[in-house]
C-alpha cells in the first residue's frame, strides 16, 4: 500500500468512526474564529476530546463528515516528514474530488510529531482553509519560533486535566450545590479524593488499584518521549532525578542550586546551566507550572525564586510519597492549578510574611488568596491572616480570602474583610 493510499484509509476510518462520549469542559473553544486554534497541554489532559467536541459541534451545525479532516500524528502508521505533509491534501482531494478544501475543517492532533509542521499549517491557512485546529503536548507550540511562524494567525488555548467542578460534574452531577449535610460530606470526600488522585480524564472513573501505575506510566512517557527523545538528552539518569525532585517540590520553592549540590554529592557530573535548561524543558512539556514572586519589574519577577506546582496533584502524589502524605502542599497545589485552569495570571507575594497567591489582571493585583489546610490554632490563624493582610494593604484590597479544608468564617481586621472558606466551595463557585 502506497503512502497516499494509507492516508486515504486512515482518513476514511476517522470519518466513519463513532465519536466517543465527550464530557462538557469549562474551556470553550470557538469553531469559527478565522484563526488557527492551538490546543496545548500535558499529555492525556483531554486535548483530543476537545477536538472531538468541536467536530460534534460542527456536525450539529450541519457540517458533513466528509468536510471534517482529522489526523492523529501519533498513529504509528504515520511516518511523515514535513515534505510529505502535502500528501494529506492530495489524498483528500482524490477521495472527494467534488469537495472544496476551503470548506473543510482540519484537525491535526499531536502535530508536533512532524518536524517542520509550522510551514505546512501556515500554507494551509494562507491558501487552503481558515478552519484549522491543532494540538500538541509540547509547549514549543507556544515558543517564540512558532509564534513567529504563525504570526497573527493563531489563538492558543491551554488544556489542563479536569478542574474540581468538572470532576464533580462527571461523578456527581447533581451535587454542584450541596443542599444537605450528607451532600456536603460527599463533596468533602470527593475533594480529598481529587487532591490525592487528580483530574486526568482517563482516570476519573478508573479502578483505584490501577491509578497510581497509570499515572507513573504517564510520567515515564513524558520523560522518555517528550524530553529524552525530543531534546536528544544523553544523561537520562540525571534528567529523571531532576524531574522527580521538581515534582516532589510541588507547593514550595524550587532551588536548582540545592538540586545541583545533591547531584554533585552523589557523583553526578552536571552543570547548573544544564539544570536550568532542564527546568525549561520540564515546563515546556507541562509536567510542572512555575509562578514567580510578584514585582512591578518583569525582570525581577522572572529572576525571583519560583514556586513550582506539578500539573496534577494526583500525578504528584503517585510519584512522591512525601507529597502524597502532605495535605497542606497538596491543597496548595490544587488551588494553584484551579486558578490556572480558570485562566488566571497568578504570582506569590512576599514582604516579610508570604501570601500564597495574588491574582493579576492587566498587571494590577485584584485578589489575594492564602491557603492553609487547618487554622485550628490561634498561632496558625494569626500567621496566615498576617500574610494575607500585608498583601491586601500593599495592593489596596478591601477583601481577602483564606482557603482551608473545611472551615468557614468571615472577619474584619485592619479595614479588610477576610473570608475564610473551604477550598472545595471556592472551586465550585
Amino acid at each position: 500500500m502506497t503512502g497516499k493510499e494509507l492516508l486515504k484509509t486512515i482518513l476514511v476510518d476517522n470519518q466513519q468512526r463513532t465519536t466517543p462520549k465527550v464530557w462538557k469542559r469549562i474551556l470553550q473553544v470557538p469553531t469559527s474564529s478565522g484563526k488557527i486554534i492551538t490546543l496545548a497541554g500535558v499529555r492525556r489532559s483531554g486535548k483530543t476530546y476537545h477536538l472531538f467536541n468541536l467536530m460534534n459541534q460542527l456536525r450539529a451545525k450541519g457540517v458533513s463528515n466528509e468536510r471534517l479532516v482529522y489526523f492523529n500524528f501519533e498513529d504509528e502508521r504515520l511516518q511523515l516528514t514535513s515534505k510529505e505533509l502535502d500528501l494529506l491534501l492530495q489524498a483528500y482531494q482524490e477521495l472527494y474530488p467534488e469537495q472544496k478544501l476551503s470548506e473543510c475543517s482540519f484537525f491535526f492532533d499531536e502535530i508536533q510529531e512532524v518536524p517542520g509542521w509550522e510551514k505546512f499549517v501556515s500554507r494551509v491557512y494562507d491558501s487552503v482553509s481558515k478552519n484549522i485546529f491543532i494540538t500538541g503536548s509540547n509547549a514549543k507550540l507556544l515558543s517564540k519560533e512558532i509564534a513567529t511562524a504563525l504570526r497573527g494567525r493563531t489563538i492558543t488555548f491551554e488544556v489542563y486535566p479536569l478542574s474540581f467542578a468538572e470532576y464533580v460534574s462527571v461523578l456527581k452531577p447533581k451535587l454542584r450545590t450541596p443542599q444537605s449535610s450528607a451532600d456536603r460530606a460527599t463533596i468533602i470526600n470527593l475533594f480529598d479524593r481529587f487532591m490525592h488522585e487528580g483530574g486526568f480524564p482517563e482516570l476519573v472513573q478508573q479502578n483505584n488499584e490501577l491509578k497510581n501505575k497509570i499515572l507513573q506510566e504517564y510520567f515515564s512517557v513524558m520523560v522518555l518521549r517528550d524530553l529524552i527523545e525530543r531534546y536528544q538528552i544523553s544523561n537520562s539518569s540525571t534528567l529523571k532525578y531532576f524531574c522527580k525532585r521538581v515534582v516532589a517540590a510541588s507547593g514550595g520553592e524550587l532551588s536548582v542550586n540545592k538540586i545541583y549540590h545533591e547531584l554533585k554529592s552523589q557523583g553526578y557530573q552536571v552543570s547548573k546551566d544544564t539544570l536550568y535548561l532542564y527546568q525549561g524543558y520540564v515546563e515546556a512539556i507541562y509536567l510542572n507550572r512555575f509562578i514567580t514572586k510578584y514585582s512591578h519589574s518583569v525582570v525581577k519577577a522572572e529572576s525571583s525564586q519560583k514556586k513550582c506546582y506539578v500539573i496534577d496533584p494526583g500525578l504528584g502524589a503517585a510519584l512522591d510519597y512525601k507529597l502524597s502524605q502532605d495535605t497542606g502542599r497538596l491543597l496548595d497545589t490544587t488551588v494553584a492549578l484551579e486558578l490556572l485552569k480558570q485562566g488566571k495570571h497568578i504570582a506569590y507575594q512576599q514582604n516579610g510574611a508570604q501570601c500564597d497567591f495574588v491574582v493579576l489582571e492587566k498587571g494590577v493585583v485584584t485578589t489575594a488568596i492564602q491557603v492553609a489546610a487547618q487554622i485550628d490554632s490561634t498561632k496558625t490563624k494569626a500567621r496566615e491572616i498576617k500574610g494575607l493582610l500585608q498583601a491586601c494593604t500593599k495592593f489596596g484590597l478591601q477583601n481577602g480570602t483564606v482557603l482551608t479544608l473545611d472551615h468557614s468564617e468571615t472577619l474584619e481586621q485592619d479595614g479588610v474583610t477576610i473570608r475564610i472558606v473551604p477550598a472545595w466551595q471556592f472551586c465550585l463557585e
